[in-house]
């Protein structure tokens, strides 16, 4: 009999962190090795962020805080959704965690009986069917395509709605394909929501301030103020101020479930980092400087990106409206023959060849539940990126 419990057999790792972790196992080896799979932007922390968790540091903020947040984050937190997304809530009403995951794995853990399901729209972040399956739900994919520019329509939201759905998982702009949603496509997916009160929204909004040319950003509840009471509203500090090693996450939600969320935090892993929250506190109240700045480069990595991929042989790279991540269609390198006799039959497969013989790290679309295709993030140097995508033009070239 096996030590381990079953639900382990329910999940599998993170695909991002072990194609990064081989990346950085086979730079360490000495191999040439640009990695594209990380999804964390190259900027340091802004100077202003950093100085206020040393003040914190001085002024011995370090001790054990409330188990979902101190006063001062939730308020920032309040004062933050309030003036972007013209959201009214109170500190009761938010929750903080360590990153963003935590956040969402506590609100699933929180809702979900072994008969529930939950829609998630493919491709996605590869955590959230994972997190639904430890919490005991059966995610349903919704799956999207190019030809919709990788964006659910509201015929497929749905045909996945069921008597036993609880959430809708939504991203956008998306982690893999960088997709986000108009104003106008989001109302038809909150129409169909209202004629389903059963259904709840999770909005996983962290990739909000990465919105380019004339794409704005809008959430589920700011666009249909009739969803406000079963919508959570999941944000961090991570991809905006470039945070991701400080792990703060946030929600803002109905009160009821935000209780329920503290009580499996405060008997997990109770309070995030006390320097991080007051770090936090100085991202969304002190200057925005930041997110003005790192926008038009990430903007200009992304055009870079998404010409050269389309003129890599067989690659159709879409141009995606935010994050920084873009999610190119392969379909026509399937089939293909690499120089040294092997058949790309999968996308992993492609990726690994990619890897293995031109030292690209990508990481394939089967992990976001949508194939053909791979994921590159472009939070890297236009030398990098420039690199990388002649690589990937040499490796397509290649193929026979």
């Amino acid at each position: 009999m096996s030590f381990l419990s079953k639900t382990l057999d329910r999940v599998k790792p993170s695909p991002t962190i072990s194609i990064s972790t081989k990346a950085a196992e086979l730079k360490a080896a000495g191999k040439d090795v640009i990695a594209l799979s990380a999804g964390e932007p190259d900027f340091d922390t802004p100077d202003n962020i950093k100085t206020a968790a040393k003040a914190a540091i001085d002024a011995g903020k370090t001790k054990y805080t409330a188990p979902d947040g101190i006063p001062e984050l939730k308020q920032a937190v309040c004062a933050k959704m309030k003036r972007d997304n013209g959201l009214d809530y109170t500190p009761t009403q938010v929750s903080v965690g360590t990153g963003g995951k935590q956040i969402l794995y506590n609100a699933l853990m929180a809702t979900l009986n072994s008969d529930d399901e939950v829609v998630i729209p493919a491709p996605y972040w590869v955590s959230y069917p994972d997190m639904v399956l430890l919490a005991g739900g059966t995610p349903v994919i919704a799956e999207a395509s190019i030809q919709t520019a990788y964006k659910l329509t509201a015929d497929q939201l749905e045909a996945a709605i069921t008597p036993k759905t609880k959430w809708l998982i939504f991203n956008s702009p998306s982690n893999p394909s960088g997709a986000g949603y108009s104003r106008e496509e989001m109302k038809e997916l909150t129409d169909v929501l209202l004629r389903h009160p059963h259904v709840w929204v999770m909005t996983d909004d962290m990739y909000e301030h990465l919105a380019y040319d004339d794409f704005k950003f809008c959430t589920p509840a700011e666009v249909e103020p009739r969803l406000y009471e079963r919508t959570l509203t999941v944000n961090g500090v991570s991809k905006a101020y470039a945070m991701t090693g400080w792990r703060i996450g946030y929600a803002a939600g109905p009160e009821h479930l935000i209780a329920a969320m503290r009580k499996i935090q405060s008997q997990s892993t109770s309070n995030p980092c006390s320097i991080s929250q007051w770090a936090a506190v100085e991202a969304l109240n002190g200057p925005q400087d930041y997110i003005e700045i790192s926008r038009p480069i990430f903007q200009d990595r992304r055009d870079l990106v998404v010409k050269m991929l389309n003129d890599a042989k067989g690659v159709n790279c879409h141009t995606p409206e935010g994050a920084f991540y873009v999610y190119p269609s392969i379909a026509e390198c399937i089939g293909k023959i690499t120089p040294s006799g092997k058949t790309i039959e999968t996308d992993e497969d492609f990726a690994t060849e990619l890897l293995s013989s031109y030292g690209v790290a990508v990481v394939f679309g089967a992990a976001f539940g949508l194939s053909p295709n791979f994921r590159v993030s472009y939070a890297t140097s236009n030398e990098a990126l420039t690199d990388a995508c002649t690589r990937i033009q040499a490796f397509c070239a290649s193929l026979t």
